[in-house]
């Protein structure tokens, strides 16, 4: 869908003709399941870029403000709720602009304590009354809920890259974390723990952006990073900050192989470069089990 400043000018305009007069601006980092343009200097648009994502919409309106008070860092907050126009067929939202950079080797001042903040983040975010909120289900492409979901996806995708990947080493880690029922009770998800949603200021974690796969159910989703950023001492320092259970992190490392194997099985004939970072998360992924 081609979303661009002019098409968010008329929405912006039609709609909330307070802010007409506020330049728009593409932000560099918009991301995939949305596009998102800053809006002076205190908001943003962050429109759905298809129609799954659109049912994310009405969830962040609905719980970002009732998570925002039981947290320790800054999340979004909706300011107000747009509705389909000007033949973009989708709700979409205005919320507060964050200050931040995406997380990396170059923003992040000190790793260990990096991970540690964000740790204590996802502590208090699972910590949330989650009774009423968001089951696992089409609008957040099924996080928390079981590993089992993609488990022909992975196997598939195993099969298609057959020699490109240590396929012995990966078999036997899909399986462990298969075996690694979740019996707990649904707690609240981030659900996309990855960099660009992880924004750093004067070296440290200050925010923790894009909710749209959030949701209640299992949270072993939210421990991808340890393989994808974290290693070492800052790991370590992840993983007993957020005390889980060897299960979850076995189903972690099922999350983390399930999005890397499929990202590398449908880029065969890509980009070389786009295969830099799953590669990574199956080498330290891999290696993390083979220390049992």
């Amino acid at each position: 869908m081609h979303i661009d400043v002019s098409l968010v000018g008329r929405l912006i305009a039609a709609q909330f003709p307070q802010w007409a007069d506020l330049p728009i601006t593409p932000v560099e980092e918009s991301g995939w399941d949305n596009r998102t343009f800053r809006l002076g200097d205190e908001l943003l648009v962050r429109l759905p870029s298809a129609e799954w994502y659109a049912l994310q919409v009405d969830k962040e309106q609905r719980w970002l403000p009732v998570l925002a008070p039981q947290l320790p860092l800054a999340i979004p907050t909706p300011v107000a709720q747009g509705v389909p126009g000007d033949g973009y067929p989708f709700s979409w939202s205005v919320l507060r602009w964050l200050e931040g950079e995406p997380a990396s080797a170059g923003t992040i001042g000190d790793l260990t304590e990096f991970a540690t903040t964000l740790a204590g983040f996802l502590v208090a975010l699972g910590r949330v009354d989650a009774s009423d909120g968001p089951a696992p289900g089409p609008h957040n492409f099924w996080r928390g809920g079981p590993l089992t979901t993609y488990e022909q996806e992975t196997l598939d995708a195993i099969e298609v890259l057959g020699a490109r990947i240590p396929r012995r080493a990966v078999v036997a880690a899909w399986e462990d974390a298969m075996d690694a029922t979740w019996r707990g009770e649904p707690v609240w998800f981030h659900g996309d723990v990855a960099v660009g949603n992880l924004l750093v200021r004067d070296g440290r974690l200050a925010a923790v952006i894009d909710f749209g796969t959030s949701g209640v159910g299992d949270p072993a989703c939210d421990v991808v990073i340890a393989w994808a950023l974290l290693s070492g001492e800052s790991r370590e320092a992840f993983r007993t900050t957020l005390a889980v259970d060897d299960a979850t992190w076995a189903r972690g490392r099922g999350w983390a192989l399930w999005k890397s194997l499929i990202t590398l099985a449908g880029n065969l004939d890509g980009d070389p470069e786009a295969d830099a970072l799953p590669r990574h998360v199956i080498e330290q992924t891999l290696a993390d089990h083979a220390a049992l």
